[in-house]
């Protein structure tokens, strides 16, 4: 009984782990706002703004409170701001160096941000989403007869995770996900828990955790 409450603790207690210092993404409070959001006009001639038509728009949060924005013209020129942002549950301000402070009003969830009825999808890095497997977990804390991992990463910001052991018993969680820099944080009902991650190529996912000493080397199916 007692290994069998320890395999099914495995993914709380030692695959991912929170974090307690200040900056890490876990404790933003808005973490779904985090990454790139893009726009793109669904009609031919763009979208009117003060006086010029647009064809896109991209807009990038970090959790430091900086943003980035890009906005595509449709003769092909790029408008570009950087600055600071302030939030709200209602409202956020754009704040840059030589422009008017900007305050817009927005909607917001995992994978969807409405910034003054536009609507903006967010994408994840380039090969990122897809099905992943490992047989192969070390650490001070994984238990040794834990056989298999399995990861999916959907690229609306879904997944689901599954831990196999040498019995064959699994352990499943479900959820959604986000990230920035090289943190991937899975939120579900039970809890949240974070890794590192580094994407070798597009075949090869690597998660790590260095407070455990975990390393899981994931292969795409």
């Amino acid at each position: 009984m007692m290994k069998t409450f320890y395999f099914f603790g495995l993914f709380i207690l030692s695959l991912f782990s929170f974090h307690s210092v200040a900056d890490d993404i876990t404790e933003f409070d808005y973490p779904f706002l985090l990454g790139n959001w893009y726009w793109f006009s669904d009609q031919q001639d763009g979208v009117e703004s003060e006086g010029e038509r647009y064809r896109a728009m991209h807009v990038m949060f970090k959790s430091d409170y900086q943003f980035a924005m890009r906005l595509l013209r449709i003769n092909g020129q790029v408008e570009q701001w950087t600055g600071n942002y302030n939030i709200d549950d209602t409202n956020i301000t754009f704040v840059s160096a030589g422009e008017d402070d900007q305050i817009h009003t927005y909607l917001l969830n995992y994978n969807r941000f409405v910034l003054d009825g536009a609507q903006f999808t967010k994408l994840a890095p380039e090969h990122l989403a897809g099905n992943w497997r490992a047989k192969n977990i070390t650490g001070e804390d994984v238990a040794d007869n834990i056989s298999e991992f399995a990861l999916s990463l959907r690229p609306d910001f879904l997944f689901s995770a599954e831990i196999s052991n040498q019995a064959g018993k699994k352990k499943q969680h479900r959820g959604v996900y986000y990230l920035e820099d090289d943190q991937i944080v899975l939120l579900y009902e039970e809890g949240q828990h974070d890794s590192h991650f580094v994407l070798n190529g597009q075949n090869t996912l690597t998660l790590t955790n260095k407070h455990f000493g975990m390393e899981a080397i994931l292969n795409r199916e």
